[in-house]
């Protein structure tokens, strides 16, 4: 186990590399928030890029013995999926939730 301060350091390190990947990974909220709810592509570039951020939280928990880490990572990683799950779900001429049956209405697969 880590010192205080050094896992502190270390979970940060890590959140800036899943913040990275997430960057790297999917477009912005923005972005995402702008196109038609329900997209199948950005949902699974989601599940992808979150994937491999839990990937690399977990093998730098298990290198640094410290749970620290992975607590940080952890919160950073649900975050940025979560914001991308709700990016993608708010319907972008109205702002609310697409949900359920009217998402598959809205997909563009659907027509």
């Amino acid at each position: 186990m880590m010192k205080t301060e050094d896992g502190l350091l270390t979970g940060l390190a890590v959140a800036a590399v899943v913040a990275g990947i997430h960057a790297v990974g999917v477009p912005n909220v923005a972005a995402v928030r702008a196109s038609a709810p329900g997209n199948q592509h950005l949902d699974s570039a989601r599940k992808g890029t979150t994937l491999t951020a839990i990937i690399v939280v977990v093998g730098a928990s298990l290198v640094a013995k410290d749970p620290t880490v992975f607590v940080i990572g952890g919160v950073v990683v649900i975050a940025l999926d979560m914001a991308q799950r709700l990016a993608n779900s708010t319907d972008n001429q109205s702002g609310k939730l697409v949900t359920g049956e009217t998402a598959a209405m809205v997909t563009p697969a659907a027509a």
